[in-house]
């Protein structure tokens, strides 16, 4: 149980850190979120708990994948921001393409493997 709570722990801190940052310089705030942290993360705690290097590339592999629909996000929000929209519908707008463009994704991706 120790090692979930330290996955917390740290997962914790490092958006705590993109926060602080944030309210200072956005562009700095945004350099910290942009990091793929919480891929390298992931990377190092599935390997020390499997020893597995193919579990690693593959989950480095969809990973990259998934990054494209993830974009939606980005793309959108300041669009319906300064289009007026108020900052939570914009929010929910942009979550919901960026889901529907990780579901199209995950559908392609499935289709392409023959899953």
């Amino acid at each position: 149980m120790a090692p979930f709570f330290l996955k917390v722990i740290i997962s914790a801190l490092l958006i705590a850190a993109v926060s602080e940052v944030a309210r200072r310089s956005t562009l700095a705030g945004a350099l910290l979120a942009s990091l793929p942290a919480t891929s390298i993360i992931a990377f190092v705690w599935l390997y020390r708990e499997t020893g597995d290097t193919a579990k690693v590339a593959a989950l480095s592999t969809d990973i990259f994948w998934l990054v494209l629909p993830s974009l939606a996000l980005f793309a959108l929000l300041p669009v319906l921001l300064r289009q007026g929209w108020g900052f939570w519908w914009s929010l929910a707008a942009s979550c919901g393409a960026t889901a529907l463009a990780y579901g199209a994704t995950v559908a392609l991706l499935r289709f392409v493997r023959g899953a």
